[in-house]
């Protein structure tokens, strides 16, 4: 289950009741304000949090903005929207380069929150960026903690500075300093300093890190904390604040708990920022953090921004243009329906990204259900096939396909639905290709309903995005559809329609068997 899933179900639940009222009482905010207490004390959020969030929704509520309101309830799911913003940290707040480099940044946090694997996700997030990162191993206790990051360091391509093997041999404060140094002659534009951590809080751990500190006069300090550990997060926070500080905070694990406490509790209690958060344990599983993408998360709002940078960081500009060009004379093989899946296999799992479209908090079990390896299978079929097949499926008669088949370990319907499915991808790719905007699931054309009149349909498209890019147009576009329709979310403030249960199922198709 996703993290804030308990948290998100319940608020949702609270203000679909609300959906049901024209006007708002004092008692119907009261009552909506308790079951949100609720909500926040079973995600594990801190008690002193909890007390300020809802006395702020609670005075927010009972104004005159709700009661002037044409819908007062869609006002109350904006303030707490807005509250959540404001806990989660308000703004987004990006990494501090130093003027004159090396830019040293030093990780801090207990023994298993995450640490030297987010090490590794920060050097390949910052050498995409043009960045060469040097990765410090300056945790000399943990058992092959240095063994550790050597590995993590060499999958993300980032270069290493561990003279000492730890397990307990080695100055961590000189190999700190010694590893700044060693940046500098190097040309490294970034230090990340993997320090020591606990089982828990202690005079020891703190004193190293702040002896790390004082020898590195590190730009950044970031605290790496474990999404899941719940209300000791506070304290944890609070005494790492105390003994070292730090300038950003750094939420791991953030796919592994339902409840999500942490995240809703250490920016608002220390006053530091949430910089990045870490959402899987693969080297590209890390996002910078932004308050109000979460929020909207959290409230079932989707998040549609994230999910176009994932596609246009994913999508190849040059054979995208490529694909273009074929579009607009309508010579779209199969080679480049293969082509487009594997790059859509780049932006990473389809349950993540479908999980950002608004009102997917209703369908979790249909998510869950959804089966990555369907497009491993429509890539197998596809590669039995010869170039000349995949340039034109019209010659695939019978016995070209039962071939097919049994060399690609599947079936002749599986292949027939292939070439069914990949005639209306071509149908509408060539929608994109010309300016259009195809239906997409659970969301229907842009501009509103079916059945809109030619003229609407014609100024939405102009309105559409004009990119060169048919990956980016289709995201864009999917983009302004999320924005613009008249439609609500599960709760009704804004969003998009929630995907029904059909359009799960036909998406399910277009990118495997049937």
């Amino acid at each position: 289950m996703a993290t804030f899933g308990t948290l998100s179900d319940r608020l949702t639940e609270t203000f679909r009741n609300l959906r049901k009222k024209g006007q708002l009482t004092p008692a119907d905010v009261d009552g909506t304000v308790r079951e949100i207490r609720r909500a926040l004390l079973d995600a594990d959020v801190a008690l002193p949090v909890v007390k300020e969030f809802t006395a702020a929704v609670r005075e927010r509520a009972l104004g005159d903005e709700v009661n002037r309101a044409l819908n007062p309830a869609q006002q109350v799911v904006q303030i707490v929207n807005d509250e959540l913003i404001g806990i989660l940290g308000g703004q987004q707040r990006r990494l501090q380069f130093a003027k004159n480099p090396p830019t040293v940044i030093m990780l801090a946090g207990l023994q298993g929150s995450g640490k030297t694997t987010f090490a590794g996700k920060l050097a390949k997030m910052l050498e995409k960026d043009g960045h060469t990162p040097l990765l410090v191993a300056c945790d000399l206790q943990r058992p092959n903690a240095v063994n550790q990051l050597q590995v993590v360091a060499e999958r993300a391509g980032a270069a290493i500075y561990a003279p000492e093997p730890g397990n307990g041999v080695g100055d961590p404060v000189k190999v700190a300093r010694d590893g700044v140094a060693y940046a500098t002659r190097q040309q490294h534009d970034i230090v990340i300093i993997d320090t020591a951590g606990r089982l828990g809080v202690d005079a020891e751990l703190m004193k190293q890190a702040s002896d790390i500190r004082k020898a590195t006069q590190p730009d950044e300090v970031l605290f790496v904390i474990d999404s899941m550990i719940g209300q000791d997060a506070v304290n944890t926070a609070k005494a790492f604040q105390d003994g070292v500080d730090f300038t950003g905070v750094v939420l791991s694990k953030l796919d592994g708990d339902a409840r999500g406490g942490a995240a809703l509790s250490v920016a608002s209690v220390t006053g530091r920022p949430i910089i990045f958060a870490s959402t899987g344990e693969g080297l590209d599983d890390v996002e910078p953090f932004h308050p109000d993408r979460m929020a909207s998360r959290i409230l079932d709002l989707g998040d549609i921004l994230t999910l176009i940078e994932q596609a246009q960081n994913a999508f190849d500009e040059a054979e995208a243009m490529k694909v273009a060009e074929k579009l607009a004379t309508e010579t779209f093989t199969l080679e480049d329906f293969l082509e487009q899946m594997q790059q859509m296999k780049k932006m990473g799992s389809m349950k993540k990204m479908l999980g950002m479209l608004p009102g997917m908090g209703n369908m979790k079990q249909q998510l869950e259900d959804f089966d990555e390896r369907e497009i491993d299978r429509t890539e197998a079929i596809i590669r039995s096939m010869t170039p000349g097949e995949r340039r034109n499926p019209k010659v695939l008669n019978g016995s070209r396909r039962l071939r097919i088949a049994r060399g690609s370990g599947m079936t002749v319907t599986d292949v027939n639905q292939l070439v069914q499915r990949f005639e209306q991808a071509a149908k509408m790719m060539k929608t994109v290709a010309r300016g259009g905007v195809p239906n997409i699931p659970g969301m229907g054309p842009v501009g509103g309903k079916p059945g809109a009149s030619s003229k609407r349909g014609k100024q939405q498209k102009a309105k559409g995005s004009r990119s060169g890019n048919p990956a980016k147009r289709a995201a864009e576009n999917a983009g302004i559809a999320a924005s613009t329709a008249p439609t609500g979310s599960g709760f009704g403030l804004g969003g998009q329609k929630a995907p029904t249960e059909a359009d799960l199922a036909e998406l399910q198709k277009m990118l495997g068997r049937g």
